[in-house]
């Protein structure tokens, strides 16, 4: 009945799987470009290694990204941001100077205008009454208001977002019509006040002080706005459809023209022409057979997928078995590709700036290099098929990714990611300019726009990786960043296991290092299994005394109750540490390290001294056996080890090379033949470096030294 169930079982999972692929196979199929593919390949530089090419139909010749962009910097150097004029402000600020300058001067009057101030009155030599004085001034700061609007106020803020404008001028919008006007020709609005402050301040001067005094204090800035407002929406649809109107293409090629002869080196115009069939090719293809394309594009993408599952069937199963792996894999794969298919739509904007290292970045972060590498090869294979010039995207982008994973080693270190980063860019400057010399003989000809999105591209690199931190928390992995900060003895966990059970957080630390040196020489992750060390033992904390490693010399609270109570005590530990690491939201990979170090063994002290009691013991009784699982990874198994190891060499009588050569191969050896490595990816060859590995460790600790014979002492 089990076969069955495990039958069914492993079917039924192998059916999510497929679904799993066929969804991300036909998401991607439908965001590609519906084009055909061009069945030549060509370089700029080379001969044309292929038959005579003969213009199969008519097709236009289309202008390079350089050109595009030298016509339409030619054609905006003359364009005139427009600005509306808004004729209301005028008669607002008068009415508001009216107001203000009523108020100000009849207090200005009441304090120092009146007969008891006759000092100040001759030193403001009035000639005129006071009522003719106010009027004077109003009938000038009017004039001189309405001159300002009359020529216009800007906000600076608008001057400063036209100033990528070539223009000195502007399209003024007055009525519905269109008026250009020089930007020197206009008030600023500082320049504004400046100006009707000056012209007053040279009125007040013969009037004396005190009213000099009063106009600069006067808040013409509360007055004065802007009357000229920027019109962002017609600058821009007006910008849009200038724009729009340039044409793409510089020429026509009719059918059967040759285009180019067997062995002629591809040179500047006829390379041009060559991209311009192509372009027109793959898009008529598409056009005409759509649904043949469709097909064709569907068995590429999922060849590369299956190539995919292959891998991860032969070399990563672990990935296969949990499905929230498959999913983060196959979306990272397919976002991807869809962005770059977005790009590839868009005529502004370079392939090259999607930060294809990404990928292999992501995926080195959660599993290893050789996964990464494969990963990325599969990512740029796909796109490569639909971008312009595959051969060199593919080539670029290669040589990246690799960059980027031989220098990702270190990742959780301050800086190292800037350094990958940066490594990531020159690797793309270094092939471009390379590929540019093979085609073009020289560095004059390097398209400086290319060299820009490179650098887009590195920035991006280092926003993405922020997403590092949301992938963990949606997928629920680790990253090494995320390792050491749980590896911290400063954890609450970790500091409250070494207040409660010492003995037990010792040992830890023991195992910790003994583990993390034998994962790294047989290549797992040793800040996973160091991290996985810590907690594994943290359910004694409920009964430390019941552990050896915490007693005092003179106390054994097992000598007070009988063996199968002992070994319930002994074996709960495994179960009670999964309660308090889930209570803690300690992550599922290092779960696993407390449910499995013990894996399906036996509490084998406790069990012989019942079989001894009892000699109808039963050999596989369930009262004496950890419920396990088996480990089932690397980390999980060497954990095992260390742990078995290290308890054991606490109980050493003599220390020796040999005591320990024995007691390690003892150990490991028992725990092999008791099929408990069975569920894990480890060779003969790792267990016989893990037994190396442990064996000098040990010799370390205990500080053990070759006996040498008395009479060469």
């Amino acid at each position: 009945m089990r076969k069955i169930y495990r039958f069914f079982q492993f079917y039924y999972r192998a059916l999510f799987r497929f679904f799993y692929f066929l969804i991300a196979i036909i998401v991607i199929i439908s965001f590609l470009p519906r084009q055909g593919k061009f069945k030549y390949e060509f370089q700029k530089g080379k001969p044309w290694m292929h038959e005579d090419l003969i213009a199969p139909f008519d097709f236009p010749i289309y202008k390079t990204e350089a050109e595009l962009f030298e016509e339409r910097s030619f054609i905006l150097k003359d364009f005139k941001p427009f600005f509306n004029l808004d004729a209301t402000v005028l008669n607002t600020a008068i009415t508001q100077f009216q107001s203000d300058y009523s108020r100000e001067w009849n207090s200005f009057q009441a304090n120092y205008l009146t007969e008891d101030h006759k000092i100040l009155q001759s030193n403001l030599k009035l000639k005129q009454g006071q009522s003719a004085l106010k009027l004077k001034y109003e009938t000038i700061i009017q004039r001189e208001i309405r001159l300002v609007y009359e020529k216009g106020v800007i906000d600076p803020s608008d001057l400063l977002t036209i100033s990528s404008q070539p223009s000195l001028s502007i399209t003024l919008l007055v009525n519905s019509k269109a008026v250009d006007t020089e930007i020197g020709e206009v008030f600023t609005l500082p320049k504004a006040i400046e100006y009707i402050q000056q012209k007053i301040n040279q009125a007040a001067e013969t009037d004396g002080p005190l009213l000099s005094q009063f106009w600069q204090k006067f808040g013409f800035s509360k007055i004065i706005s802007p009357n000229l407002l920027f019109d962002e929406r017609t600058t821009d649809k007006v910008k849009r459809d200038i724009l729009t109107n340039v044409s793409l293409t510089k020429g026509m090629v009719q059918a059967g023209e040759r285009v180019i002869s067997h062995e002629e080196v591809i040179k500047g115009d006829k390379y041009q022409v060559i991209e311009s069939l192509k372009k027109e090719y793959e898009r008529r293809l598409g056009q005409e057979s759509g649904f043949p394309v469709l097909i064709g594009q569907f068995l590429i993408v999922a060849i590369l997928f299956f190539m995919l599952y292959l891998f991860l069937l032969n070399f990563r199963t672990d990935i296969l078995s949990v499905d929230s792996k498959i999913l983060f894999i196959l979306l990272l794969i397919s976002f991807i590709v869809i962005l770059s298919s977005f790009v590839l739509r868009s005529n502004s904007i370079s392939i090259y700036v999607v930060p294809f290292a990404i990928v292999p970045i992501f995926i080195r972060a959660f599993y290893d290099a050789r996964l990464a590498l494969f990963i990325h090869l599969v990512t740029i294979f796909l796109i490569g098929f639909f971008a312009p010039n595959g051969y060199e995207f593919v080539l670029i982008n290669f040589v990246a990714g690799v960059v980027a994973i031989a220098s990702l080693t270190n990742l959780y270190r301050s800086g190292n990611l800037f350094y990958t980063v940066f490594l990531v860019l020159i690797s793309y400057l270094a092939v471009y300019l390379s590929l540019v010399i093979v085609q073009e003989g020289t560095l004059i000809a390097v398209n400086w726009f290319t060299l820009a999105w490179f650098a887009v591209n590195a920035l991006l690199l280092l926003a993405l990786y922020q997403l590092v931190y949301l992938i963990e928390k949606i997928f629920g992995f680790l990253s090494d960043a995320s390792l050491i900060e749980l590896s911290d003895t400063n954890q609450d966990l970790l500091r409250k296991l070494a207040e409660v059970a010492p003995g037990t957080f010792q040992h830890s630390l023991q195992v910790a290092n003994l583990a993390e040196a034998a994962v790294y020489k047989i290549g797992g992750n040793p800040l996973l299994v160091r991290a996985g060390a810590l907690y594994h033992d943290i359910g004694k904390m409920n009964n430390p005394f019941y552990f050896i490693e915490n007693q005092p010399t003179d106390f054994n609270p097992h000598q007070n109750i009988d063996y199968e109570e002992s070994a319930a005590i002994i074996i709960k530990h495994v179960t009670e540490g999964v309660q308090i690491a889930r209570k803690n939201k300690l992550p599922d990979q290092l779960i696993d390290f407390i449910r499995m170090h013990h894996g399906t063994n036996k509490v084998k002290y406790f069990y012989r001294l019942h079989k001894d009691k009892f000699t109808e013991t039963i050999e596989d009784d369930l009262r004496f056996i950890y419920p396990g699982p088996n480990p089932n990874s690397k980390e999980t198994v060497v954990l095992m080890m260390a742990d078995s190891v290290e308890a054991a060499s606490r109980s050493f009588k003599k220390i020796t090379l040999q005591a320990i050569d024995e007691l390690v191969d003892r150990i490991i050896d028992n725990l092999q033949a008791e099929d408990q490595f069975n569920d894990a990816n480890i060779t003969f060859k790792d267990i016989t470096t893990v037994k190396s590995v442990f064996k000098r460790k040990l010799q370390n600790i205990y500080h053990s030294r070759v006996e040498y014979p008395e009479d060469k002492l």
